[in-house]
């Protein structure tokens, strides 16, 4: 699951990072240490620029929503409820099928939040039968400090209320694929607490290495078995989690200080 994020990297490094082509200045994002669903957020894509001479597609950066709304969707109202998409299930899924195969973007991160769940409650989760109690946050993040790249989908919606001319006339959003945690150790893991990721929670986002990047955000890429096989997790042994300020669950806290480190999980919390 990715419920919240942390993104801080200017566009500037990003483009660098992503050897992106095009980003519009005025798009410009803050940097955001409690991203959650419905917020904007940077997107990486190859698409063509619009009344551009050439048709090739053009590496962007852009600016989307993130929480996907389908393009036959007759209003906006569900698209927090699809910030994450299953990669099992992401090909056939009517929400997200047609994204899959023609709009396949990365989602650029510091790293993501996740609450540890008890056992119990865990395996009730995965059945889809209740949801967990937030408790002790833990960040994730690349050990090496490198760029968390989150597989991710877009989508375009038109609002058929406003006229074409409109700002908001057309929405862009998007969605993190997610894939089940790594069972194996952390790279870093805290004295006390979780020491793999699938202690902390049984899914996560699927993080794309580099050397998929460029198949990935590929519009001419439509086979669904080979996008597929792009899905598949990363080398394990990369990441490292640490407990942090259970201010992170308040959406409304956002700063730095979210990312500090505890020496251990908060009083009264798991773990």
């Amino acid at each position: 699951m990715c419920g919240r994020y942390a993104a801080s990297r200017r566009p500037e490094d990003l483009a660098g990072i992503f050897e992106i082509e095009k980003w519009d200045v005025e798009e410009t994002l803050a940097p955001d240490y409690n991203v959650a669903p419905t917020k904007e957020v940077y997107a990486v894509l190859d698409r063509p620029v619009k009344d551009a001479d050439s048709p090739r597609p053009v590496r962007q950066l852009r600016k989307l929503k993130w929480g996907l709304v389908p393009s036959w969707a007759k209003t906006p109202e569900g698209g927090a409820r699809m910030s994450n998409a299953r990669a099992e299930t992401v090909h056939e899924k009517p929400s997200y099928r047609r994204a899959f195969t023609s709009r396949r973007c990365i989602i650029p991160a510091d790293g993501y939040y996740e609450w540890v769940t008890g056992t119990a409650e865990r395996d009730l989760e995965v059945e889809g039968k209740k949801k967990r109690p937030r408790k002790q946050p833990y960040f994730v993040t690349p050990a090496d400090g490198s760029v968390f790249a989150m597989a991710g989908l877009y989508e375009f919606w038109r609002d058929r209320t406003l006229p074409d001319e409109h700002p908001l006339a057309w929405w862009v959003t998007c969605s993190v694929i997610t894939t089940e945690a790594e069972t194996t150790p952390l790279a870093v893991a805290p004295d006390e607490g979780p020491r793999a990721l699938a202690d902390i929670h049984p899914r996560m986002p699927l993080m794309l290495a580099p050397d998929r990047w460029d198949s990935w955000l590929d519009p001419a890429g439509t086979n669904p078995d080979a996008l597929r096989d792009l899905l598949a997790p990363p080398p394990t042994g990369l990441m490292r989690a640490f407990p942090v300020s259970t201010a992170v669950s308040n959406v409304r806290n956002n700063g730095p200080e979210l990312l500090k480190e505890l020496e251990g999980p908060e009083e009264g919390t798991l773990f």
